[in-house]
């Protein structure tokens, strides 16, 4: 469907409907209107927070309604692939008029070189001053895109968006991958946004703290809230302690009309037993008792009616009350034989140097169920060095060794195939694990009946996840040392919950690497490794301080 455009910044669907091909509804007559400012689109994982950015940025086609973009619009997707063999300024679509201004600079006049320009005589000073302003000042126009780190890729592509000055300006998940200093960059970037529509799809909470209002996708249709995230929370907590009031008026009237039913059918039965004994005794006419007893029921029926009509209308006010209270689903994990005796060596790593990254000659070792944190600016090496870890990735010297069983959750969540279903995947990787158990386990993890049966291609970014750390869990053999690559990306605030709640209850060995020191000093972590040139044992507060620096890196 064709996407009109209207002169000014402003965006707007109307009766917006979309399903996916095994007919999953998503939206079904969605209506919205998003004016200038910055707007946090928030909402639990599987509502189609993504789905709707998509269909706002015209890469999926809605079954029905319609799209109206005021102005131009970019867009920035969660997970970004550019071509490493791209130079810089390819990749922020300006070679061309760097190409051109060069020719002209050189005596080359011809009109197509003036016409590639345009207006845009400052294209290359613009580019150099957006990059800098993004952290990115020491990247050069003419590097390639495969130099950069995972983090300085997505900064590069809001760069080339900044560069064409939307009018609207979709960002999904953002901060994912970018570490303390580089999240900084993005926060300034979205606190100087004056120009138009921005809609920011994220789970990072101080970045959803610089919003205008906060917009709430639930259940197939958007809330609006004034404020950040705070005052979204605190708008939230308000109405949840109403609804609870209510909720409890509702039970409590419910509790009532069942007494008071109960007492009348008691009633009605008394009388109806005192009248048949008065008429034996008085020896009525077989018709004047018959008619005496048929005014007795009709009147029973209709006070029994009565109360009950005022039962059924109290549990419908209690099913309303209890739809407005919300409940996140924790996840319930049981691992048993993921347990490691405190002295037994999990891995052993010595005089490691990396093929990619900063580390050179590196050493660690891990004892027990240790639980350590992996920092380090991007571009550091963390995601390389987790992958020379599983074998994945040769080292350019030094050796690594594990010593129990291993699984690996990477940040692209490649260990799932798109084409199986849930438990397919899980079972997949336990092989020999009977369906029943994998079915009871994946109800632990949210996925129930139905759920375990969709296909992984068609999860949303937090369910997915759910479904990737699913099989990685489950696998077998258990794996006695886990190690996770940024695996809060993509999560809204349950689902965050949801993985502490799961990682509470394993008890192997866990090597997490992640910007998200929040996260990280939720789950208990033992020790705290600095990735640089050497791995060097640091605390949670040292890897602030040396993150949050103006000079770090």
């Amino acid at each position: 469907m064709a996407t009109p455009t209207v002169p000014s910044a402003s965006l707007t669907c109307s009766g917006l409907s979309f399903q996916w091909q095994d007919g999953t509804t998503v939206f079904d007559g969605l209506s919205l209107t998003i004016g200038r400012g910055r707007t946090g689109l928030v909402g639990t994982n599987g509502t189609g927070k993504s789905t709707l950015l998509r269909l706002l940025a015209g890469q999926l086609a809605p079954s029905q309604g319609s799209v109206t973009v005021g102005g131009s619009l970019a867009h920035l997707p969660q997970n970004i692939t550019l071509d490493t063999t791209l130079r810089v300024d390819q990749a922020l679509g300006i070679a061309d008029r760097r190409a051109a201004l060069r020719a002209i600079e050189d005596g080359d006049v011809r009109e197509e070189h003036f016409d590639t320009v345009g207006d845009d005589w400052d294209v290359e000073e613009r580019a150099l001053a957006t990059l800098g302003s993004l952290g990115l000042g020491d990247v050069e126009l003419d590097r390639t895109v495969g130099q950069l780190s995972g983090g300085e890729t997505i900064l590069l592509r809001l760069a080339a968006l900044l560069l064409e000055r939307p009018d609207v300006l979709l960002l999904d998940e953002p901060t994912n991958n970018l570490d303390v200093f580089a999240r900084r960059r993005l926060y300034e970037a979205v606190d100087s946004w004056r120009s138009g529509v921005l809609v920011v799809v994220s789970h990072d909470r101080e970045l959803l703290e610089r919003v205008d209002r906060i917009a709430e996708l639930r259940s197939g249709s958007v809330s609006w809230y004034g404020g950040g995230y705070s005052a979204y929370e605190d708008a939230l907590a308000t109405q949840q302690e109403a609804a609870g009031r209510t909720l409890r008026a509702a039970e409590a009237d419910v509790r009532r009309q069942k007494r008071e039913l109960e007492e009348t059918q008691i009633k009605v039965a008394r009388r109806a037993r005192a009248n048949k004994k008065l008429d034996a005794q008085r020896k009525a006419p077989r018709i004047v008792a018959g008619e005496k007893k048929r005014q007795a029921q009709e009147s029973g029926d209709k006070l029994r009616g009565l109360h009950e009509d005022r039962l059924s209308e109290a549990h419908e006010r209690r099913e309303e009350a209890a739809e407005a209270i919300r409940s996140d689903a924790e996840i319930r994990v049981s691992l048993p034989h993921t347990a490691v005796p405190a002295g037994r060596t999990v891995l052993g790593i010595d005089e490691l140097s990396l093929a990619h990254g900063r580390l050179r000659g590196g050493s660690l070792h891990i004892h027990g169920p240790e639980r350590i944190a992996l920092v380090g600016r991007n571009g550091a090496g963390k995601t390389t060095l987790l992958r020379t870890l599983t074998g994945e990735l040769a080292p350019l010297a030094g050796e690594a060794k594990t010593f129990v069983p291993l699984r690996f959750l990477p940040q692209r969540l490649d260990v799932l195939d798109d084409e199986l279903s849930v438990a397919a995947n899980v079972a997949r990787l336990a092989p020999g694990v009977t369906d029943n158990h994998i079915r009871s386990q994946l109800a632990r993890f949210l996925f129930k009946g139905a759920r375990a049966e969709q296909p992984a291609g068609t999860l949303s970014g937090g369910e997915r996840f759910r479904a990737a750390l699913a099989a990685t869990m489950l696998a077998a053999p258990a794996p006695q040392l886990l190690m996770l690559d940024e695996p809060t990306n993509s999560l809204d605030m349950a689902s965050v919950r949801q993985l502490t709640s799961a990682l509470a209850s394993y008890e192997g060995a866990l090597l997490i690497a992640s910007h998200d020191l929040p996260f990280l000093e939720s789950v208990g972590i033992t020790r705290w490794l600095l990735l640089g040139e050497d791995l060097r044992e640091t605390s949670a507060e040292e890897v602030r301080e040396l993150l949050e620096a103006p000079d770090a890196g």
